[in-house]
């Protein structure tokens, strides 16, 4: 920099030489003020600051037209720290010189400097950012010929960067990685820039290209926006191989092992978040901890994981909400009532940021409600969500689905109609509108929006699903067939479409094609555990091939221990082969935890019957009564506790 500095003070003296020929009366004060300005270089080397300072302002007043000695002397300020002084003189030069290199980089740097101090985003930064950018590009246009200063560049980049000018840091930032191979943070600043505009892909690209240990950090984010999981977690753990102990860096690794779909991936996200827990625990890797272990099936691992989350840091949602869904693995829907209720409330009485902990918690708290059979419960939880989150699509189909479940049809089909006019095109949200159409009584407008549906989700299979099961369920089973059939041979590898057609035959009592249906799918998907229960169930329900239908349901609950509908399913098939204290064991796990659901109290009713204990038959028949009355006739059940009563002694 100091042999730039003298260049540049060599090419002013050709002019100033010129101008003595032509001016011989000004060529003694223009030589003394060319003498003091290489003392003051000369001093300033020799670190002798103050004489510096006083030969350069001699220098100036020799010669007060030079800008380049007043820009010499802003910079020699701005090395010293001494920045008003610095500005105040750069200001100066600019006066005499307005295109001054040095005099803009000054002033460029300075402004850079003070917008990054102003703290985050205000008018007064961004004033000084324009200002900085303005200095430091006019500083880079008037160069010599042949210089470059990259600290120049460096710092404009980063003013672009920071200002969201990400298209001119770009091009600025590859030539200088490449010009300046130590500079370290330059391939950061750059990936930085890339995202900032958006340009996931070339990042990548340049990212591949380099494949720079130290950058790999980098590629596996670039690659998580591009939701390219198992690239992802080769990227991270390359970067893990340079900095074994980096529990941040484990961390993400882990994060995405859970989002690849491979059960593999997940023992090793497991075993990698141990590891960061014995060394530092902290929430977010308890939580990931808590979701690796409840994938796995250790679901009382994952609560105890969870509420160490909440022990670390009880003020962080995040701990509650791994614990409900701990719980919901379980079934225990009262548990998640009892922990969530008193979480939502503390987080309602947090006067900062408490609405995202609140708006976190409240769905996993109605879903609890909802099963519980609390159904005002539910909805009010949702409206209060809805609240939080107006336009949130999910939050919508929460609040419907509640209405739904309360038999409330015609506020379901309301709050559907006007979620959709907002989402025009959420499947989810029109699948939900046409099943409260239909439980409305308007089963047509129900059908007419899933096959607008199917039309305008052509590529998605869920579309197809969702008009079969409808036009099943208005007793048109021949076009259901031919819709699931058309969707298989468009997506022949899709599971969901052979199992709807299952069901669909199931339906239509053409329980051969059932049988044949839910075989084909597990022949292709042998742990498929809904397609285990649905065909043990209906094996059950004919009384037909009894101990194939109890080791198919077997093979169900190994998957989903404690799946209340499969359990269900297995005391059912339990109770048609004759082994009542089999079936009564399945049957009371499953009533204890689904205790709206009537075709489940029924059952329990039945086998409570036949083993003598009348009393409590009653009480079960009862609960399906005032259950959801789904899939029963109540008649059958009126009568079965009018009989009942008749069997009990007379008091």
């Amino acid at each position: 920099m100091k042999i730039v500095v003298l260049a540049a003070a060599l090419s002013v003296s050709i002019p100033c030489a010129a101008a003595a020929q032509a001016a011989p009366a000004q060529s003694s004060s223009v030589a003394e003020a060319y003498a003091q300005f290489l003392l003051g270089h000369h001093l300033e080397e020799d670190d002798n600051v103050d004489g510096a300072i006083t030969a350069y302002k001699r220098a100036m007043a020799l010669d007060p037209a030079a800008a380049d000695i007043t820009a010499q002397l802003a910079g020699l300020y701005l090395r010293q720290n001494k920045i008003q002084d610095a500005m105040a003189t750069a200001e100066q030069a600019l006066k005499i010189a307005p295109a001054n290199s040095e005099a803009n980089r000054v002033l460029g740097i300075v402004y850079a400097a003070l917008a990054e101090t102003s703290g985050g985003k205000n008018a007064k930064a961004d004033d000084n950012l324009v200002k900085a950018i303005r200095h430091l590009e006019l500083a880079i246009a008037h160069q010599q010929a042949g210089v470059s200063d990259p600290n120049v560049r460096a710092t404009l980049s980063r003013a672009y960067i920071n200002s969201g000018a990400f298209d001119k840091a770009i091009p600025l930032l590859t030539d200088l990685v490449k010009q300046e191979t130590g500079w370290g943070d330059g391939p950061m600043l750059l990936a930085e820039a890339y995202a900032g505009a958006g340009r996931t892909k070339d990042a990548i690209t340049w990212l591949e290209e380099e494949n720079d240990p130290r950058l790999m950090g980098a590629l596996g984010d670039f690659y998580e926006r591009e939701q390219r999981w198992t690239d992802a977690a080769k990227a991270y753990e390359r970067a893990m191989q340079r900095t074994p102990r980096n529990q941040d860096l484990k961390t993400r690794y882990a994060s995405v092992l859970l989002k690849t779909g491979s059960r593999d991936d997940v023992g090793k996200a497991r075993d990698v978040l141990t590891e960061v827990v014995s060394a530092r625990p902290d929430v977010q890797s308890l939580y990931l901890l808590s979701q690796a272990q409840r994938r796995l099936g250790d679901a009382k691992a994952a609560e105890a994981s969870a509420r160490r989350a909440i022990a670390q840091n009880s003020k962080s949602p995040w701990g509650y909400y791994a614990l409900a869904e701990a719980l919901e693995e379980r079934r225990q829907y009262q548990s998640v009532v009892n922990e969530l209720a008193p979480a939502v409330a503390d987080f309602r009485g947090k006067p900062a940021d408490s609405s995202f902990g609140v708006s976190l918690l409240l769905p996993h708290l109605g879903f609890a409600y909802q099963e519980l059979g609390q159904h005002d419960k539910a909805i009010a939880v949702f409206e209060e969500a809805h609240k939080l989150s107006p336009k949130d699509p999910a939050v919508s189909s929460y609040l419907i689905e509640a209405n739904i479940a309360a038999k409330k049809y015609s506020a379901a089909a309301d709050l559907a109609r006007a979620a959709v006019a907002d989402n025009p095109d959420n499947l989810r949200l029109m699948r939900l509108q046409a099943q409260a159409l239909r439980h409305s009584g308007k089963a047509d407008q129900g059908i007419a929006v899933l096959e607008d549906a199917v039309r305008k989700h052509a590529d998605d299979p869920t579309a197809y699903v969702a008009l079969a099961q409808l036009y099943s369920d208005v007793d048109r089973g021949g076009q259901a067939v031919k819709v699931l059939q058309d969707a298989q041979s468009k997506f022949p590898s899709d599971t969901s479409i052979v199992f709807e057609l299952g069901a669909v035959y199931d339906k239509q009592k053409k329980f051969a094609d059932a049988e044949a249906t839910f075989k084909q799918l597990l022949a292709r998907e042998p742990e498929n555990s809904a397609a285990l229960n649905y065909l043990g169930y209906m094996l059950a329900e004919r009384g037909e091939r009894l101990d194939e239908s109890v080791n198919l349901l077997k093979k169900a609950l190994q998957i989903e221990p404690e799946n209340g509908s499969y359990l269900d399913s297995l005391g059912w098939a339990y109770f048609k082969s004759d082994k009542l204290d089999l079936a009564e064991d399945s049957l009371r796990r499953a009533a204890d935890q689904l205790k709206t659901n009537s075709v489940i109290q029924d059952h329990h009713g039945d086998v409570l019957f036949k083993l003598g204990r009348v009393d409590e038959a009653i009480a079960a028949w009862t609960r399906a009564l005032n259950g959801d009355g789904d899939s029963v006739n109540r008649g059958d059940i009126d009568k079965k506790i009018r009989s009942a009563k008749q069997k009990l002694p007379k008091k």
